[in-house]
């Protein structure tokens, strides 16, 4: 692991994107009562948190860390049967929030896989990305900009 010692804590975020790509028959159990195994949206969302909480047992050199919130969000888009997910993770600390980002998206997108696999075996996962990252030395980071 990097050593993170001597670095000053900060205010940092990092934000996340998975895109779920359903196909009209999963896109369609993503309404609960179309859907045995319940509220695949509320239970691809939590999955998304409690990952957050857990990343350093994912990842193995990434520290454990405190944060002071995580927040998933699931956007359904029914012109194109797709969910995106955003992940935010915000805290004080010595190193930064990408990976908990990272990991909440990744774990939102394989319980909504899991919610609706049965209607459909070929939804596929995509554009898993950081979108943004505040503080620490290096600042601010946005993916699309310059620098």
């Amino acid at each position: 692991m990097v050593d993170v010692s001597l670095k000053r804590p900060t205010v940092r975020m990092a934000r996340a994107r998975a895109l779920v790509s359903l196909g009209r028959a999963a896109f369609r159990a993503l309404d609960v009562a179309a859907n045995r195994k319940g509220d695949a949206l509320a239970v691809a969302r939590l999955a998304g948190i409690q990952a957050a909480k857990r990343t350093a047992e994912w990842i193995p050199l990434c520290h454990p860390l405190a944060f002071d919130s995580v927040a998933v969000t699931l956007t359904p888009r029914a012109a194109s049967s797709t969910v995106v997910i955003t992940s935010e993770v915000k805290g004080t600390g010595k190193t930064g929030y990408e990976m908990e980002a990272l990991v909440a998206a990744s774990a939102a997108a394989l319980a909504l896989y899991d919610m609706c696999k049965a209607a459909d075996k070929g939804i596929e996962i995509r554009e898993l990305a950081l979108l943004e990252k505040t503080g620490g030395k290096s600042g601010r980071w946005c993916r699309g900009q310059a620098g």
